[in-house]
């Protein structure tokens, strides 16, 4: 504070001294008087009394956090002293509450003409067990398609069957204002109960240390739904608030000699899956007592948040045991990569997540408020924390989507045996391009989810993102070369360019591609080398692999000779061919003579074409090459060669021309317009 009042006196005299310079030159009267006020400001500064109460007030603003802390301190205690006070006061009035609380019940049944409470709640409850057990011996079979869905309906069905039953049985009576809160209160708890209790069940199915827990959790829980039951009749009852902590207190205690026994049991393998596996039994009985001491404290906040850091991960990994296992009998389908999967699985246990962090949340407000609430940077970061957890699912689920949709594709590819060569290159394409796909979307998110959780927290991301757009443009300037490359790349393969396997030419270099990364493609010329070549260095490319290839070459044939002859042998040379096993299948145009190319000086070229697969071109003409040369021989064919013809009187001029011309080469064989071997 001090440095920014500085800061601000100081551009207020400068502007001072600048509107002072400017006004000098209009009006001199003025000058002086506004220079003596300057003059007075600063000598201002200069006391002593100025100066220390600025470093008094800069001094201020850590003293102000320190006070604030104390002051949550300090609360804290005294809500603990006052809380424990208040109970111990309470003692004295348990038996006394409670009497009054069930006389008065008493008191009104007998003046309504109904029974005592204890017995109503038998009577509708022994009805409604007695409908259940009517529709288990009489009702119709289910068949379900599988073992899943048939242990839902086992476990659900009858709980539902009584909850019908007696909400039909108490909407029936008028009761009395007292009964009705008793008889109520008690049917719903053990409606809880049995839903409890199925869920448990139906958690077994899935989970074998649910299985071996089982025992201990039933009696947890009924103890449980006794607690909530009573604790919100008494609060009906009028009891006072005092004894109802009391009371929750002793059933807490209740549950906590179950927790501490379950913990404390020689515990196998399952049942340390289920319980903390690694956690020894002296830090689970310390972590229980600190909860059941929060509890009875009333720091519900830090009770809550402790039993859902413990809840939580359990219920997750059943959740997760169990939506795999409806998953996989419904759609028989991977579930890590099977989007339904992915939505049922991450829903479930987006739910359970949220609805913690709600509850929390909730008594956080009730709780906890009030004290944090002294504390700005806490209650902020506490808030965010919150709503982060929203942001973070959704995210989360994003992710998970995207990831199982690439890896459902990624999964696929090469299936179904033999492929045409249009689906081979697309699932080529797929390959190399869905994991790029697959890490810019993980980028992405994790950017969003930590800008937008650092927002919740009270940062300004204004400064993050501006700082981090100048660095990537500092990058790009860098790096653009790389970015030329992996850009020009990726076009490359949505453009179906090449494939691995093919031969291509581009610019100087030629070969068989062998393998491409995101930068650059491998390429092995025919006599061996290998190229690695940047994708922005390729320019065009010409594929020489590509669907089919047409070769052609020439023969030259004397004047004289019979062309329909030629091409009938030409045509038998095609189907020999064709019939070959080798290269048979090869062949998209059997070979023929296309025709007379040109008239030479000394005989007739020929054009002979083919159409094949590619790459088998080189092979075929070969093939011909011999088989032309064959069947033209059996048949008296010659192929036209350059003839000198010498005459004279001088017979050794003669023998010297004819000399001359053969180390001339005037008399070689055929050159490239003839065949080649």
């Amino acid at each position: 504070m001090f440095i920014i009042r500085f800061l601000l006196l100081s551009l207020l005299i400068c502007l001072s001294t600048v509107s002072l310079s400017h006004a000098q030159a209009k009006a001199p009267a003025t000058s002086t008087a506004e220079s003596s006020k300057v003059a007075e400001l600063l000598l201002l500064l200069e006391d002593a009394d100025v100066k220390t109460w600025l470093a008094q007030r800069q001094a201020a603003v850590p003293e102000k956090g320190a006070a604030e802390v104390a002051r949550v301190i300090d609360d804290l205690e005294a809500r603990s002293r006052t809380r424990l006070h208040v109970l111990l006061s309470a003692v004295p009035r348990i038996g006394s509450e409670l009497y009054r609380a069930a006389s008065s019940v008493r008191r009104e049944a007998h003046d309504s003409g109904f029974a005592p409470g204890i017995l109503m709640i038998g009577i509708i409850a022994g009805i409604g067990f007695g409908v259940e057990w009517f529709f288990r011996r009489s009702g119709p079979d289910v068949t379900l398609p599988n073992h899943l869905l048939a242990q839902v309906h086992r476990e659900f069905a009858p709980p539902l069957i009584f909850t019908a039953t007696v909400a039909f049985v108490f909407l029936i009576f008028a009761w009395p204002p007292l009964m009705r809160v008793v008889v109520l209160y008690s049917l719903v708890a053990t409606v809880g109960y049995r839903s409890a209790l199925a869920i448990c069940r139906l958690a077994m199915t899935v989970s074998v240390p649910m299985a071996k827990a089982y025992p201990r959790v039933r009696l947890f829980v009924a103890v449980l739904a006794l607690a909530m039951a009573f604790s919100a009749i008494c609060e009906r009852l009028a009891v006072s608030t005092d004894v109802r902590s009391l009371i929750a207190i002793g059933f807490s205690g209740l549950l906590l000699l179950i927790a501490i026994e379950a913990i404390g049991r020689n515990r196998s393998g399952d049942d340390a899956q289920l319980l903390g596996r690694g956690v020894p039994r002296t830090t689970g009985i310390t972590g229980a007592v600190t909860l059941w001491l929060l509890w009875c404290g009333g720091f519900l906040a830090l009770f809550w948040l402790g039993i859902m850091f413990v809840v939580v991960p359990r219920a997750l990994s059943i959740a997760d045991r169990l939506t795999h296992a409806v998953a996989a009998s419904r759609w028989n389908d991977d579930g890590a990569t099977d989007p339904k999967t992915v939505l049922l699985v991450r829903g479930a246990r987006a739910i359970i997540v949220i609805i913690a962090v709600d509850w929390i949340a909730f008594v956080w407000r009730h709780n906890f408020q009030p004290i944090t609430g002294q504390l700005a940077l806490a209650k902020t970061i506490i808030a965010g924390a919150f709503n982060s957890v929203v942001i973070l699912l959704v995210i989360d689920l994003v992710w998970r989507l995207g990831n199982a949709y690439i890896a459902r594709q990624l999964g696929r590819v090469g299936e179904g045996g033999a492929l045409a060569p249009n689906e081979i290159a697309r699932q080529g394409r797929l390959r190399t391009l869905l994991p790029v796909f697959r890490n810019a979307l993980a980028a992405g998110l994790l950017s969003v989810a930590a800008l937008t959780v650092l927002s919740q927290m009270g940062v300004q991301i204004g400064p993050l993102v501006a700082g981090a757009g100048v660095v990537g443009v500092a990058i790009g300037f860098g790096s653009q070369t790389l970015v030329k490359d992996v850009v020009s790349g990726i076009f490359y393969l949505l453009d179906d360019a090449f494939r691995v396997g093919e031969y291509i030419e581009a610019g100087n270099y030629i070969g068989t591609v062998e393998s491409f990364s995101l930068r650059s493609v491998r390429l092995r010329h025919h006599r061996g080398p290998i190229f690695t070549v940047p994708f922005g260095s390729l320019g065009a490319i010409k594929n020489l692999s590509r669907d089919w290839t047409v070769d052609k070459f020439r023969i030259r044939v004397p004047f004289k000779t019979d062309l329909d002859k030629v091409r009938k042998l030409i045509k038998t040379i095609g189907g020999q061919l064709q019939a070959d096993p080798e290269l048979g299948s090869s062949f998209i145009e059997p070979l023929k003579l296309k025709g007379v190319e040109q008239i030479g000086e000394y005989g007739i070229e020929l054009g002979v074409g083919f159409t094949c697969k590619p790459g088998d071109q080189t092979v075929i003409r070969r093939k011909a090459y011999t088989m032309l040369m064959q069947l033209f021989g059996d048949n008296g064919i010659d192929f036209a060669q350059p003839v000198v013809q010498v005459s004279g009187d001088d017979k050794g001029s003669t023998a010297a021309a004819h000399t001359t011309l053969q180390l001339q080469g005037t008399t070689a064989p055929p050159g490239p317009n003839g065949p080649a071997f």
